[in-house]
């Protein structure tokens, strides 16, 4: 019960991270109100969980408003906003790059998170407390960690955005941190390609077999490695770290497998012998 007592705001909940963000939070105490576009599926996400779904967009300005204002109309206050809608972003050739697409993958993901943070920054400050979450990537961090580029220009975006409004929200005891995850076997992959979403979400057992051989730690990485990691910065425990970001990768940006290293060792003395 690390959230008893507390509401959280949790956007884009229908599927994947938000989804198992939702049922952590809901299993340690908290109250759950939570966004997505699919209203369908926000129904029985709601169901399951016992959440409140609000059926929004969040990359829309005036959806983010309604969103924040619903919820401290039907819980009072909220302790925690994890900002976790994403969408696929343009991939493809810099001079290709299709211009309308690139503003709409920056509206959702960083415009997105920036204006509900605008709107519930004032209640948080009020009450002296306040736990803000944004969702980066190793993307942002590095380059060749997605196929678009526009992806990893708008984690990056994220990351720093994280960083200088926990600067200002800090000063009136309201955390703002970011998780940035790695290779998550979730359905956004599919996604990416253009598959439909709710066919998308049925490929994360799928990928996981290609996941597993990315990184150091030989294993896919799951929603539960970021449920657990917001569950961390969403409790009290994490009281004195404010403008973090929490890679949750298995090591993936941090170079390559030793094994790997050794492997092309032994090709090079091949060469001298």
């Amino acid at each position: 019960m690390r959230l008893e007592g507390k509401i959280a705001l949790v956007t884009g909940g229908t599927s994947g991270i938000g989804r198992r963000v939702i049922e952590r939070f809901g299993e340690e105490g908290a109250k759950v109100a939570f966004t997505g576009r699919r209203e369908e599926l926000g129904a029985e996400v709601a169901q399951a969980t016992g959440a409140h779904f609000i059926h929004a967009d969040a990359g829309k300005v005036e959806d983010a408003k309604r969103t924040v204002e619903e919820t401290l109309e039907r819980f009072g206050r909220i302790d925690i906003l994890m900002n976790n809608a994403g969408a696929p972003a343009p991939g493809g050739r810099i001079e290709e790059l299709p211009l309308d697409a690139f503003d709409t993958a920056f509206q959702v993901h960083l415009r997105g998170a920036v204006a509900h943070i605008k709107f519930a920054a004032p209640s948080m400050r009020a009450q002296g407390s306040g736990s803000i979450i944004n969702v980066g990537s190793v993307a942002g961090h590095r380059a060749g960690y997605s196929s678009s580029t526009t992806y990893g220009m708008a984690k990056a975006a994220v990351i720093h955005m994280t960083r200088l409004v926990a600067m200002e929200l800090g000063e009136d005891r309201v955390r703002v941190n970011s998780i940035s995850p790695g290779g998550i076997a979730t359905g956004i992959f599919a996604k990416s390609i253009g598959m439909d979403p709710a066919k998308a979400e049925e490929t994360a057992e799928k990928v996981k077999s290609a996941l597993a051989n990315l990184q150091a730690v030989p294993r896919a990485g799951l929603t539960d490695d970021i449920a657990n990691a917001a569950l961390y910065l969403a409790s009290d425990e994490a009281s004195f770290v404010n403008g973090e970001d929490i890679v949750v990768d298995g090591g993936l940006i941090w170079g390559r497998k030793h094994s790997v290293v050794m492997a092309g060792g032994s090709m090079w003395s091949m060469l001298f012998e």
